[in-house]
């Protein structure tokens, strides 16, 4: 049975003010952060390292983000409650479980079965219910679209034109796009053919694959 104890509740206080002195000024998203014990998405040989800032292995060559990361994504999308999200790459997921603690009607797509299994579970397990989904991130969701809001967290070697297509008119994209270094994006679908574009900062994620099911 997992535990929160408090001595996790206070460490998760510490990573909280951290990401704040780093930048994350989206009380919501902070509190998000202070509520969702990561611990309970890593192997237990990482419990100690479960608040620090930083990306752990999480199996299939595969990590859980590093929080800042996730709280700067989910900043970025600027959510609403109940706004429907499209998620490509569920991984542990911790980025899906912050979408869900925000009121996010949230549909994740996970290409590797053995994660797509066990985060499941887990998130069922945390009474955290988004539709999940096993295959290629790169189709998306097309009967379910479109999506207030999509959320990419693979490095995309460019824009996946076919989940432009998803995002409704007034969307917004959050994309990781370059091969071995990714520049975050977040893209305004302002019509069907009009998107602004807009440039910031610098990451590395792990590579988002076409075509490759496992």
């Amino acid at each position: 049975m997992m535990t929160d104890s408090m001595r996790h509740q206070g460490m998760r206080k510490k990573l909280v003010e951290e990401i704040k002195q780093k930048g994350i000024a989206d009380e919501k998203v902070l509190d998000a952060i202070g509520r969702i014990p990561r611990h309970f998405f890593m192997d237990n040989a990482f419990l100690e390292f479960a608040y620090q800032d930083k990306a752990f292995p999480i199996g299939s060559g595969q990590t859980i983000s590093q929080p800042y990361t996730v709280a700067y994504q989910t900043q970025l999308l600027l959510l609403n409650k109940g706004e429907k999200v499209l998620e490509i790459g569920t991984g542990s997921g911790y980025q899906t479980a912050v979408l869900c603690e925000l009121g996010a009607r949230v549909y994740s797509i996970e290409r590797h079965r053995e994660l797509y299994e066990r985060t499941k579970k887990l998130l069922g397990g945390m009474n955290y219910h988004p539709k999940l989904f096993f295959g290629d991130g790169f189709n998306g969701q097309p009967s379910f679209a479109p999506f207030d809001k999509i959320l990419i967290t693979c490095g995309a070697p460019d824009v996946p034109e076919g989940l432009l297509k998803q995002l409704k008119n007034g969307g917004i994209m959050v994309a990781p796009i370059g091969v071995k270094e990714q520049v975050m994006y977040t893209i305004l679908k302002k019509s069907d053919t009009e998107f602004e574009k807009i440039e910031l900062d610098r990451f590395r994620f792990v590579p988002m694959l076409e075509k490759k099911v496992r």
